[in-house]
């Protein structure tokens, strides 16, 4: 028997999946977004930029953006009881309105 993969992408099959008009080329615009520190953001996972792509158990979760490291930003989210940041760029970042 083949041994199962169990790969940082591995049962992502549906949330790591573009609806057939958001393939191609990825927003230039999303990837300049720019924030500062306090501001509250959603994690919603771009599966065509894989370079700082967080965990795909974080898609979805809100937190604050504590500072910036290179190009990316460390956001601070709770996890149940843990507080926990992430290392993400801004593709997969998107502002709380």
């Amino acid at each position: 028997m083949v041994k199962r993969s169990k790969g940082i992408r591995s049962k992502s099959r549906k949330i790591l999946r573009k609806k057939p008009r958001e393939r191609g080329i990825h927003s230039i615009t999303r990837a300049l977004q720019k924030f500062e520190k306090g501001d509250s953001v959603n994690i919603v996972i771009d599966p065509s930029v894989h370079k700082s792509m967080p965990h795909i158990r974080f898609q979805g979760h809100t937190g604050k953006i504590e500072g910036k490291q290179g190009a990316s930003y460390i956001v601070g989210i709770n996890d149940g009881k843990k507080h926990k940041t992430l290392l993400v760029r801004p593709d997969h970042l998107r502002r709380v309105q």
